[in-house]
């Protein structure tokens, strides 16, 4: 079965493309090609036909579980988040896992997680700098961090909270460069390689992690919330529990699926609201009126807006995948066996028939617009969707609901280009910002402003 068509550049040539810049290569291919082309990457020999159409997008997610293999399209992933992560999983195991983990991202627990991220925020912004440019990209990724290692973990503060958070962000931080994915760059040459410095840091976080999880299960998880003590509690449909080794890796995953992202989103989100006063001041009427409750920020609507229409314009990770586990149709094409198929998060977002005026901030679209699964995506869907989707999206609103009250800053460079860390895209040079002006958590919360309101005056804290 032909494929479509697409670029005819060798695929050494299109992966570093599309590693330095995926939203170029992808507008180029559908300005030439239309809504479906075809890319040939390494480890996918029988080629990737990335989906533009929000109709084959539905298909896509409409595959039942033995129909495309998401865990096959993630493969590159294996060495950083373990073999049992969902990631990586397909079909009956994935499904079993899922159920699993599923419950701890919903109902209840997500109330009981809000105040902790409110409080970690609020700390991380005592300390900003005030009246000098700094990576905002930076304090988010301790603040995303913090709330995993509280909620997720269940760590509190004192030496093993600096010690796993320090193994965590050094294993991550070995990971930032993309070529590292790909099994060639993945010699071990001593601990100043590349690679080397990653399996020590992995070594040294997993380590950690083990001792958390045997020590959970020897204390047992009464009065426990956080997401650890639910998966090991969790049973599945035979009353077996996650293994060591699943657990262990999931909780991996949750730190590299959950952390960078989320601090990445937050960091995309305020490159486009900075530049508009008025937006932040509306929020902020609207943030005053929640009184500091995070289950009544959860749901203020104009804040909701602001995260999705930050989350459609500036997509995290530009794709998603299915391997094809048999012959199929998918918008109209008649696709063989091994060829992935990837609904393109940026295109579909971008598409002017669903989405007017696409490459605007208008976070007001969403006020009265709910759009189907297959027309915002940013956590991928069908039974594959992102099982902390709920979680990420409540951690930006309950981060924003603590921010925007207390400071007034503004973008230290006036063009802002995207880079890649990972698999993820980020603000280039961690996105600088200036901090004109600081309140203390306690006077933001008596003197809510408004859009006419002047700024107030500094104060370190």
């Amino acid at each position: 079965m032909p494929l479509p068509p697409g670029p005819s550049t060798p695929p050494a040539i299109q992966v570093l493309r599309w590693i330095r810049s995926p939203f170029r290569v992808m507008d180029e291919c559908q300005a030439r090609f239309g809504d479906a082309f075809t890319m040939r990457l390494p480890g996918m020999p029988a080629g990737v036909v990335l989906l533009a159409d929000p109709l084959a997008v539905k298909e896509v997610f409409g595959m039942g579980a033995d129909e495309g293999h998401a865990g096959k399209a993630n493969f590159l992933l294996e060495p950083v988040v373990g073999q049992h992560s969902l990631l990586l999983l397909d079909g009956a195991e994935h499904l079993r896992q899922r159920k699993m983990i599923l419950p701890a991202f919903h109902g209840e627990r997500m109330h009981a997680y809000g105040r902790t991220m409110l409080d970690v925020a609020h700390q991380s912004i005592d300390g900003w700098p005030l009246g000098h440019p700094f990576p905002v990209h930076r304090p988010m990724q301790d603040i995303t961090l913090q709330i995993i290692l509280r909620t997720v973990f269940g760590v509190e503060e004192g030496p093993r909270f600096a010690e796993l958070a320090l193994a965590l962000k050094g294993m991550l931080d070995a990971t930032a460069n993309p070529i590292l994915l790909f099994p060639f760059m993945q010699l071990d040459l001593g601990p100043l390689s590349p690679w080397g410095r990653f399996r020590r840091q992995a070594r040294r976080a997993s380590g950690i992690l083990r001792s958390e999880i045997r020590r959970g299960r020897a204390k047992g998880s009464s009065g426990r919330l956080d997401v650890l003590a639910m998966m090991l509690d969790a049973r599945d449909e035979n009353g077996r529990p996650l293994t060591e080794d699943e657990v262990h890796d999931e909780l991996v995953t949750l730190l590299v699926a959950g952390h960078e992202t989320t601090a990445t989103a937050l960091a995309w989100t305020l490159r486009w609201l900075l530049p508009d006063r008025a937006l932040i001041g509306r929020l902020n009427e609207e943030i005053a009126s929640a009184d500091g409750d995070p289950m009544r920020v959860a749901k203020l609507p104009l804040l909701d807006a602001t995260v999705k229409e930050a989350l459609r314009l500036q997509p995290v990770i530009p794709m998603v995948g299915r391997v094809l586990q048999q012959p199929m149709t998918i918008g109209g094409l008649d696709l063989p066996v091994g060829t992935m198929v990837a609904p393109s998060i940026y295109l579909v977002h971008r598409r002017a028939s669903v989405y007017a005026e696409p490459e605007r901030f208008r976070p007001e679209r969403f006020l009265d617009f709910k759009p189907p699964a297959w027309e915002w995506l940013p956590f991928g869907g069908g039974i594959r969707r992102c099982v902390g989707a709920a979680f990420a999206m409540y951690e930006m609103k309950m981060v924003l609901a603590a921010m925007l009250p207390r400071v007034e800053m503004r973008l230290a460079i006036d063009r802002v280009r995207e880079v890649r860390r990972t698999v993820t895209m980020t603000p280039e040079r961690g996105l600088p910002v200036v901090l004109t002006a600081k309140r203390s958590r306690a006077a933001s919360a008596r003197e809510p402003r408004s859009a006419q309101d002047a700024p107030p005056a500094t104060s370190p804290a």
